[in-house]
């Protein structure tokens, strides 16, 4: 399996919901989303991090620069709306223990072809205001040093080198910054501050509604594609010129006008082209790039009328946006939480649309 089927079968967002809904069933007052138990055993020594082709916010680190300190590794990928619903937790955990031996290292490993980018990483890691280190690992070398293969995923090893901690997805925030804490208890660091870090994540990077979310990632490309409805099916690395059917069932999908659905993403050739999705789900994202160099106007409804109160950060409430630069754009955020139909059009071609995410 390539590394986007194993995250989206072992954390889709439809087995994350139905768990979170189960532990609220059972009377959790605040769910976690936990992949691991907290066991600080031992796990590996902490594995190389040579390899990457820049290191941003930092000189390189090697692991003997490391020694002494307590590091927590994260690997993340900046169209990943489950890495960016963790980010807040991240930054305030390196900016809390910053002094007291703590040392945050973000390696951003590329999901789709235009993240391996650096410009593209550089110009999202200061707008995301990520001041820790990162290394930029576009060959995935240190992805393949520490077998990993989720996106984020979070590796806490101690002052010796050792990994003591992992987890994979969203959740456990209370659990890891309490691995945290112990860790540096044990570095000798005797004046860690034992409360909890206060997080009201907004916008984009606010916590899914799991509790009414019945829409899992979506990928567009052929090579993932699930629920794809449009009459006669994909015609792989072909131009096309697809229709919708009169009714898309809940989770189904489809494009109108002349596409080309190569292996990562759906590719307009003709203005006007439009994507439909029925979804359940309170936000709607969807992540796409628009050809080099042109920023692309796009027009998005919802139930076939302008979202108004319920559109995305990335739209006004007609629904108008403005395609700039290849990322995840949030454009729903739907109030209530029911079936709904989403629509965008594009107004040039040239646009590369790659994966429906909901929250």
């Amino acid at each position: 399996m390539t590394e986007r089927q194993l995250w989206s079968a072992a954390l889709s967002a439809v087995a994350i919901a139905m768990l979170v809904g189960a532990l609220w069933a059972a009377g959790e007052s605040q769910p976690r989303l936990t992949a691991v138990s907290v066991s600080l055993g031992v796990k590996g020594e902490l594995p190389s991090l040579d390899g990457a082709i820049r290191w941003l916010n930092s000189p390189p680190l090697g692991t003997g620069d490391l020694r002494g300190k307590v590091v927590l590794v994260e690997f993340w990928t900046y169209s990943c709306i489950n890495w960016r619903r963790t980010l807040p937790y991240v930054r305030a955990w390196a900016e809390k223990y910053k002094g007291q031996g703590l040392v945050v290292i973000g390696v951003h490993t590329p999901e789709f072809t235009f993240e391996g980018d650096l410009s593209n990483v550089r110009q999202f890691t200061q707008a995301a205001g990520i001041e820790y280190p990162v290394a930029v690992d576009t060959d995935h070398t240190i992805w393949r040093a520490f077998n990993n293969q989720y996106w984020p995923a979070l590796y806490l090893a101690d002052a010796r080198g050792r990994i003591r901690y992992h987890h994979f997805g969203e959740g456990a925030y209370e659990e890891t910054e309490l691995a945290i804490q112990q860790l540096l208890g044990e570095a000798g660091q005797g004046d860690v501050r034992r409360d909890l870090v206060a997080i009201d994540p907004q916008g984009i990077e606010a916590a899914a509604d799991w509790r009414d979310l019945r829409s899992a990632e979506t990928y567009t490309g052929y090579e993932l594609s699930r629920g794809f409805a449009s009459p006669g099916g994909i015609a792989e690395d072909a131009a096309r010129i697809y229709t919708a059917p009169a009714r898309l069932g809940l989770n189904q999908w489809a494009v109108t006008g002349n596409w080309t659905i190569d292996r990562e993403a759906a590719v307009s050739n003709l203005p006007g082209g439009r994507v439909a999705f029925a979804f359940h789900a309170r936000d709607v994202n969807l992540v796409m790039a628009p050809p080099k160099g042109v920023s692309v106007a796009f027009r998005v409804l919802i139930d076939g009328h302008p979202p108004g109160a319920s559109h995305g950060v990335d739209v006004d409430a007609q629904g108008n946006g403005t395609l700039d630069r290849p990322m995840m754009y949030q454009l729903i955020r739907a109030s209530p939480v029911t079936d709904h139909l989403f629509e965008i059009e594009f107004a040039r071609p040239g646009i590369s649309v790659f994966d429906f995410t909901f929250g």
